[in-house]
């Protein structure tokens, strides 16, 4: 009888971590691991060449959601205790990578994308793995190796001294959604413009469900980040700007592809503020942009679209939506096996439709649902989305994940991105 109660004893004095459920304190520091690399590669290879480890301060993240549920992205990493081999931390991404391979120019060559991945600070020796999810929808690992966080080749060093201006403080980092915004193509002089422009695109976020009602679940900030000239290059024009980020136009020859892949440069510059998402606010008035699963958010700042193209690009990054659209001109090849369920929460092939949506469906709405108008307000299956006429549905007739002719998020995506909120600020 004794031994049963000092076993039951035992076994309540075993720390959390041991169930599954890593204990923040347990494995890190309040400070940064961040991780720099290359992802290279072709249409069916991806290689990681590491760069350099860096300790930055102000870990924002959550200390209680450590290993990711969510299950979103293209690419993850996880972070083992090296000791116990305990899995520690988590979390999916899609970089600028992924979209790459799947163009004509990823079967000719072989190309080069700089990447950074951040977790907590560990106490300990941990192993960091980086896995890609494959044409069948499986993760498999592409690269592997153990840091020692004593280990004096870690730059450690200040960040950049830049000035912040706070757009929303709701309270504590580690309990809220952080987003840095980054001024690009903003000359010194422009400063007080990026932060009204700022401002206001932010405003246009918070308008719209269900960040209008979740508002409280976010800081922002705003960094004042200079370039030597106003603009953006626009390479099918010709057009060539000395900007901070190196942002460009006609990403994959796509003349309204704005995105950035000066990733070192971002993430030197953000550390002076505790974040979790990443927005580049270009100083232009044409229309464009781009979102990245957990990665980056670009967006152009004054064109008459500038903030329902924010409000997109951000259901990219930080809800990890698919595109819902399918007659639009883009680069991808393949990009969809329609064999297998997208894990974007918004998309949906019919090979597992009752993990996605179909809950949400009336049961009066016809599955497959037809684009004729007369369930323009409902909740179905309507084919087309993700870049692709056949094969593939999406929630609703219109979204904001579809169109610039609706303000609005569509139900399935407002609870995708509260999912999101809720699981990151535990």
């Amino acid at each position: 009888m004794l031994k049963k109660i000092i076993l039951r004893i035992i076994i309540l004095l075993i720390p959390m971590s041991g169930w599954g459920t890593p204990v923040f304190d347990n494995f890190f520091t309040g400070d940064v691991l961040r991780f720099d690399y290359l992802l290279s590669g072709n249409h069916i290879s991806a290689n990681v060449l590491q760069c350099e480890i860096k300790k930055e301060k102000l870990w924002s993240g959550s200390h209680n959601a450590l290993i990711d549920n969510i299950n979103y992205g293209t690419y993850r990493f996880k972070v083992y205790d090296d000791k116990s081999n305990e899995l520690i931390f988590s979390k999916g991404f899609s970089p600028l990578f992924q979209e790459w391979q799947s163009t004509a120019e990823a079967k000719l060559i072989n190309k080069a994308f700089y990447q950074v991945i951040r977790f907590p600070y560990p106490k300990a020796s941990v192993r960091l793995k980086i896995e890609k999810r494959n044409f069948n929808g499986q993760f498999s690992e592409i690269y592997s190796t153990t840091i020692n966080p004593d280990n004096y080749f870690i730059i450690d060093e200040n960040p950049k001294n830049i000035s912040v201006e706070e757009i929303q403080h709701s309270g504590e980092p580690t309990h809220k959604i952080d987003i840095a915004i980054l001024a690009e193509g903003y000359t010194e002089e422009e400063m007080g413009k990026f932060v009204k422009d700022a401002r206001r695109l932010t405003d246009s976020l918070f308008a719209v469900v269900p960040f209008s009602q979740m508002k409280e679940y976010f800081n922002v900030y705003a960094l004042k980040t200079p370039s030597v000239e106003s603009g953006t290059d626009i390479p099918g024009e010709h057009i060539f700007r000395n900007t901070l980020y190196n942002s460009t136009f006609y990403t994959f020859d796509i003349s309204r592809y704005l995105t950035t892949s000066d990733m070192k440069n971002i993430h030197d510059m953000a550390a002076v503020v505790p974040y979790d998402h990443l927005i580049i606010l270009v100083n232009s008035t044409r229309y464009g942009g781009g979102g990245f699963y957990n990665f980056v958010n670009v967006c152009t700042s004054d064109h008459n679209l500038s903030p329902k193209v924010f409000i997109h690009e951000f259901g990219h990054g930080f809800g990890g939506l698919g595109d819902e659209y399918y007659t639009s001109e883009v680069a991808y090849n393949d990009y969809y096996n329609l064999n297998v369920e997208p894990w974007e929460p918004n998309l949906t092939t019919m090979v597992d439709f009752s993990s996605k949506w179909k809950a949400m469906v009336d049961v009066k709405t016809p599955v497959p649902t037809p684009r004729n108008g007369k369930y323009v307000s409902k909740v179905g299956a309507f084919e087309g989305g993700g870049y692709i006429t056949k094969g593939i549905y999406s929630p609703m007739e219109n979204c904001r994940m579809k169109s610039n002719e609706v303000p609005d998020f569509c139900p399935v995506c407002q609870k995708a991105i509260r999912e999101v909120i809720i699981e990151n600020t535990k």
